[in-house]
């Protein structure tokens, strides 16, 4: 499952946000998610400085506003056993839940 949502609140310092749903998929308002992961990006490049080409990297961290559109990917399994970029089991059988979303990217209409 994957939904377009409005970012209500972001934490710089731990790259999470608190996202509403934009999609109504049922009778009530959806309800806010909180704690959704924020990808960012590593990024080659070479530049000539004056002396030819250099490789250079860098890690682009996300800068989102409230009010921002996002769009959202919720895992296919548990995601939280592997934040820590270690191979683990799901402690739960839940699938596609929006408490294993992870926020993808921001739309066009925020940028």
């Amino acid at each position: 499952m994957a939904l377009p949502c409005k970012v209500i609140t972001f934490d710089p310092a731990t790259l999470t946000a608190t996202v509403q749903p934009l999609l109504k998929l049922s009778g009530g308002e959806p309800a806010q998610i909180m704690s959704v992961p924020v990808t960012g990006q590593k990024v080659k490049f070479e530049l000539d400085i004056g002396n030819g080409l250099r490789e250079f990297e860098t890690a682009m961290r996300p800068a989102l506003q409230p009010g921002d559109t996002v769009y959202i990917v919720c895992a296919d399994a548990e995601i939280k056993n592997t934040l820590s970029g270690r191979v683990s089991a799901p402690d739960s059988g839940r699938r596609h839940s929006r408490n294993d979303a992870v926020i993808v990217g921001v739309m066009p209409c925020s940028l």
